[in-house]
């Protein structure tokens, strides 16, 4: 079992790199943090790479990983890797999918324009998985799918439905082409109550950025646009919200 101890060790700073989305890109893989995101991906049979743990946490572990597969850091190195206040004491690098997931167009999937915030695009992406949704689909624009903070609020979502990049100007006339209908979101007159339109076995709904909604380029796309009525005084609603709204809604 190989152990760590100086800051400088040239395994550490590539660690680090895997911080941002340029060392992720660089290096085709990305961090994950704590018990429950390594177990997800030990079942969802995740190329892990390396497991980075404290010899305390080794102690206390009910992991099952073989001892040849555990690199033990001290305090100070899982700390400078780990991106939470109180991090439980291990980390993992994964290696990201080399090949793109295979969109059928068919099913029921969410498409995000430009939506930027990691906690947002986490919780959309948790919530479709939960609802049973065939994919999520992130436009140009969108945060990156292995930014720590979207990694959290995912929960390991990311292992259990496809999540693919792709330009929603293409995309679209292609959903609509297999016969998948196109909804978009927005708050204006052209727009109609969700409740008026019924669920459907396939289904695309798009979102938009947190401050500017979905582009007008976009939205000129889709068959129809939806919105949420609004009863309160709030002028609109959290992306994510409004995604757990629509999504379920289609679910039937």
């Amino acid at each position: 079992m190989e152990k760590i101890v100086s800051m400088k060790n040239q395994k550490v700073k590539q660690w680090k790199k895997l911080q941002t989305a340029k060392g992720r890109k660089e290096a085709g893989a990305y961090l994950i943090e704590g018990t429950h995101l390594l177990k997800e991906a030990i079942k969802a049979d995740a190329n892990i790479l390396e497991v980075v743990m404290t010899e305390a946490f080794r102690e206390q572990s009910d992991l099952q990983i073989a001892e040849g597969d555990i690199i033990l850091v001290s305090q100070e190195i899982l700390s400078s890797l780990a991106q939470t206040e109180t991090p439980q004491g291990v980390v993992a690098i994964v290696q990201i999918p080399e090949a793109a997931p295979i969109l059928e167009y068919k099913g029921k999937y969410i498409l995000l324009d430009q939506v930027q915030d990691p906690g947002n695009v986490g919780t959309i992406i948790r919530t479709a998985d939960a609802a049973g949704y065939t994919g999520v689909i992130l436009g140009e624009g969108s945060v990156d799918l292995y930014n720590d903070k979207v990694l959290r609020s995912m929960q390991g979502s990311h292992f259990h439905l496809p999540v693919y990049r792709g330009d929603l100007q293409e995309l679209i006339p292609e959903l609509k082409n297999n016969g998948i209908p196109v909804y978009g979101t927005e708050l204006n007159e052209a727009a109609v109550d969700y409740r008026t339109v019924s669920p459907t076995d396939a289904v695309a709904l798009v979102l938009g950025n947190e401050g500017n909604g979905v582009s007008k380029k976009i939205l000129a796309l889709t068959d129809k646009n939806l919105y949420i009525p609004i009863f309160g005084e709030a002028e609109s609603l959290n992306v994510a919200v409004a995604a757990g709204i629509l999504l379920y809604h289609f679910v039937g």
